[in-house]
């Protein structure tokens, strides 16, 4: 028991400790994973405990959410576009990289070739989590996102398995090419194909539930089940997993009424940020820094062929993929993609399952791991929003810009004349003075206003974008809102149920509608159905119309149109993508006036006219 309850104040204390990085990398635009592995650093240093950060650690309980999280908020219709070039960057590419990487160090730290090649797979895999989060902050385009996202999930399968190739030709000293290749294509189509079975039988378990919870439950045991039942098939856990993730991400969601959406969302997100914190506070934690410097000759070696080899991985992939007449990755995306193949949890992982018949280079390879993991989090990431604001990627316009600074100016302008009012109310300011100042603060706050109305007037789309915010927040107040009159007795369940769903709706509408993120995805598009106000309106399913006796998903409803509810007869239904539509129905949903006519004209008769 009181050991129990040690390990427990240590995990409480990990996330207290993630909890206050988080808050002050705010304030320092500092990469929140570096400053983890930074906190993790000073903690090992400052305090004796040992922290056991073993392989089954990270790999079955750490790696199998981070994986599914990022595979699960994966569009496959933007994955699809980049397919081709993530594939040949994953497969190709990590191959190439394992092979550079093992030279190197054969030919600097006079390591032999079966035990480089082992190094060189446990770390050909990237891991961009800095890199991701720095994109989001930025508003890079988003198939750049899709490409270093891609990469980085399909690039994981790929090392496991190679690595576990890789270490049994070490260990036995025998060597296969025709057993080797196809070990390795059974390994991985297994595992794709067994997360693609999963996937898609999770997806219409979920179809038939409305529950939140269990559908919640369900994408947890999706996560870690596919993983362990491909590792106990001996397929590849990891591209299970990816695999799993993707399908349920784009099918799953179909079926989930939009309260369920919008849980499963966060719910996936604040598990993500939850393993990443304790990931790379423990790989802070971990670093023996006595070991690192005195290898410091194999770090180097190690490090320079790892740069070496995404130099010559990256730029020459791309120059073929960009001459078979597959869609460009512009030089640019090069630089970036080359700078941004950061090393991480997966890495150390591998290098801290090395068995101990290995010997001596055991402790070697694990330091050169550290040492590139360190490298990569410390000198690379840190240098990424330079980088990218320095080749031009970033989106973010002068008018952008302008609003943010007038908008905070204006913010300030607000918060100053509200303190001094504080001030004044508490007996801290005279009467006098404040009387002196208030028309001064609130002249200043006048002319701002109109200057940051102004800049919004002259540029449309930063006008939607914080319309679009407003609204989505007040759907945020209604809801909250909602739940303070439930607890209070006020309104009955059902009736909480049918408004809690119809302002979900409406948050699932607005954020699924596209933003776009360049220049030539944002505009039109972004605002092409944001100039209607959405409203909640009624249409009834008549008999002999197109959508009677169909389901849900099956109708090809307009873009920005999402039922809310169902009435049949005295039934309520919350939609799913199963629920079949009936003659009489009258379907309550969140659209905009063309959305409602021509979903309006779907449900009328077919020989209908005018």
């Amino acid at each position: 028991m009181q050991q129990f309850l040690s390990t427990e104040a240590v995990f409480i204390g990990l996330l207290l400790v993630a909890a206050l990085v988080a808050i002050v990398v705010r304030r320092l635009q500092v990469p929140y994973t570096v400053a983890l592995v930074l906190a993790g650093l000073l903690l090992a240093t400052l305090s004796p405990t040992k922290f056991a950060l073993t392989p089954e650690l990270i790999l079955a309980l750490f790696v199998p959410p981070l994986i599914f999280e990022a595979a699960f908020h994966l569009n496959i219709s933007d994955l699809r576009q980049s397919f081709p070039a993530i594939l040949t960057l994953a497969v190709p590419g990590v191959i190439l990289t394992m092979f550079i990487v093992a030279g190197a160090v054969v030919a600097g730290a006079r390591i032999a070739l079966p035990v480089a090649l082992v190094f060189g797979a446990l770390i050909a895999a990237t891991d961009p989590v800095a890199v991701v989060s720095l994109f989001r902050q930025l508003g890079v385009p988003k198939k750049l996102s899709v490409l270093v996202e891609g990469e980085s999930l399909f690039n994981d399968g790929t090392a496991l398995v190679l690595f576990q190739l890789m270490l049994g030709i070490a260990l036995t000293g025998k060597f296969n090419l025709v057993q080797s290749i196809a070990d390795f294509l059974r390994v991985s189509a297994g595992g794709v194909l067994l997360g693609l079975l999963l996937g898609w039988l999770a997806s219409r378990v979920i179809e038939r539930i409305d529950d939140y919870l269990i559908e919640t439950t369900i994408t947890t045991v999706l996560a870690y089940g596919a993983y362990l039942v491909a590792e106990q098939l001996h397929f590849s856990g990891v591209l299970a997993v990816v695999a799993a993730g993707l399908i349920n991400g784009n099918l799953g969601p179909q079926g989930m009424s939009p309260t369920t959406r919008i849980v499963l969302y966060n719910f996936w997100e604040y598990t993500a940020f939850l393993v990443n914190s304790l990931v790379f506070l423990l790989i802070g934690l971990q670093v023996n820094i006595p070991g690192l410097i005195g290898s410091w000759q194999a770090n180097f070696w190690a490090i320079l062929g790892v740069l070496v080899a995404r130099i010559l991985v990256v730029y020459s992939l791309s120059w073929i993929n960009n001459h078979t007449g597959r869609e460009p990755i512009p030089l640019s995306w090069q630089h970036v993609l080359t700078w941004g193949g950061l090393r991480g949890a997966l890495s150390l992982a591998l290098a801290l399952s090395l068995p101990g018949t290995l010997g001596p280079d055991r402790e070697l390879l694990q330091a050169m791991a550290y040492g590139v993991v360190l490298f990569t989090l410390l000198v690379q990431a840190p240098t990424m929003r330079p980088l990218v604001k320095r080749l031009g990627i970033v989106t973010r316009g002068p008018a952008q810009i302008e609003y943010e600074m007038r908008q905070a100016e204006l913010t300030a302008s607000r918060e100053a004349e509200a303190q001094l009012e504080r001030r004044y109310l508490e007996g801290l300011l005279s009467a006098h003075s404040w009387e002196k100042i208030k028309p001064e603060l609130q002249k200043q706050s006048h002319e701002l206003a109109k200057t940051v109305r102004a800049v919004l007037q002259a540029d449309p789309s930063l006008e939607e974008e914080e319309l679009d915010d407003a609204r989505r927040e007040i759907q945020r107040a209604k809801r909250s809102t909602y739940l303070g009159l439930r607890r209070d007795g006020l309104i009955s369940d059902e009736a909480y149920d049918r408004l809690i769903e119809e302002a979900d709706a409406i948050l699932i509408l607005k954020k699924e509608e596209p933003t776009g993120v360049d220049g030539s995805e944002m505009g039109e598009e972004a605002d092409e159905g944001l100039e209607e106000n959405l409203e909640l309106r009624e249409i009834i399913v008549e008999p002999g119309s197109m959508v009677e006796g169909r389901r849900v998903r099956h109708v090809p409803w307009p873009d920005d149109f999402v039922i809310a509810r169902i009435q049949r007869n005295s039934e309520s239904i919350f939609p799913r993508g199963n629920t079949q539509l009936l003659a009489g129905d009258r379907l309550v949903a969140v659209a905009s006036e063309e959305s409602f006519l021509e979903a309006l004209e779907l449900c009328r008769p077919r020989n209908h006219s005018g």
